[in-house]
């Protein structure tokens, strides 16, 4: 019985490392992807000079930031390792700022689709590049709200010596009161409940002007609004990640083994998943973008007369 309970033990151990392996190697692919997407973005002043591939790369170095601390978070946590809560708040605030940051940047390039085929006369106007600038600046001032929030309850709530003590360092550790999860959560439902308006209105927008539209002219608009069917998809996953903890808080008390699979579920589809579709989006559907990709990703094999006329 003894020798059965070691060999299920062992197993589960193999299980867990296999897990662990699998977010590694996922991770990699992502961030040399992402890697490989902001080389081609600083390569054509083309790309840093429009703002939709500016927003784009926004969301590039965004999901890679998120990429890097929540993978170092999960080493931390699955082999115990603790640090100081102060290193610990400084992984916490920049996780959940730019958590933020790529839903709402999202929602800013749908903008920027709608100003595109709806208000075309005024496109080069609202959107220059002092524009994605600024854009991005409010972005991250709208993203810094709920870590503003967070640090005020912190400052307010913690010991004066809690950020000297060591732990494991999680969410969790960082919620004082039970009404601070929720006040989180509704700030959270929140910003998401704008952003999914703003893009169901950018979408019911362009699907007028897509049905008035003929010729090159629908077929343009068309493939905008898939782009906003796509922004659409990867927010309500951004959205879902929300309601992650409570699913997995429920699922705690039934089981833990149960709960440790969950959150692994959870941590692919919901937190790594939305971060590889930017690269689906602009990267491979985006003509001008994946003709500059293939290029350097081929150090220079590739040739195509529309990609050198656009240099």
């Amino acid at each position: 019985m003894a020798n059965n309970s070691s060999v299920v033990g062992e197993s589960l151990i193999r299980n867990i490392n296999y897990q662990v392996i699998l977010v590694q190697v996922l991770i990699a692919i992502f961030l040399w992807i992402n890697f490989l997407l902001i080389t081609t973005f600083f390569m054509k002043d083309f790309f840093y000079t429009t703002m939709r591939y500016i927003l784009f790369a926004t969301t590039l170095l965004s999901d890679c930031l998120v990429l890097i601390i929540t993978n170092v978070l999960l080493i931390f946590s699955y082999f115990g390792l603790t640090m100081q809560m102060w290193f610990c708040l400084v992984f916490y605030l920049l996780s959940t700022l730019y958590l933020f940051v790529t839903p709402v940047t999202l929602t800013s390039m749908t903008l920027e689709r709608y100003v595109a085929i709806c208000m075309p006369l005024r496109h080069a106007e609202l959107c220059s590049t002092r524009s994605a600038l600024h854009c991005i600046l409010i972005i991250h001032g709208l993203s810094a709200i709920p870590c503003i929030l967070d640090l005020v309850v912190f400052f307010a709530s913690a010991m004066i010596n809690f950020h000297k003590q060591y732990g494991v360092c999680s969410r969790e550790v960082f919620t004082f009161h039970s009404w601070h999860g929720h006040l989180r959560s509704a700030v959270s439902q929140f910003y998401f409940l704008i952003m999914c308006i703003t893009i169901v209105f950018a979408y019911v927008k362009i699907m007028k002007v897509a049905k008035a539209a003929s010729g090159e002219n629908k077929k343009s608009t068309w493939k905008g609004l898939r782009t906003v069917i796509l922004h659409a998809f990867q927010l309500l996953l951004c959205l879902i990640q929300l309601w992650c903890p409570f699913i997995e808080a429920a699922v705690l008390q039934i089981d833990f083994m149960l709960f440790v699979n969950v959150r692994y579920f959870n941590y692919i589809t919901f937190y790594l998943a939305p971060r590889c579709m930017s690269p689906l989006i602009y990267g491979l559907r985006d003509d001008k973008f994946f003709l500059a990709l293939k290029y350097y990703a081929l150090c220079g094999l590739y040739k195509n007369n529309s990609f050198h006329l656009t240099n």
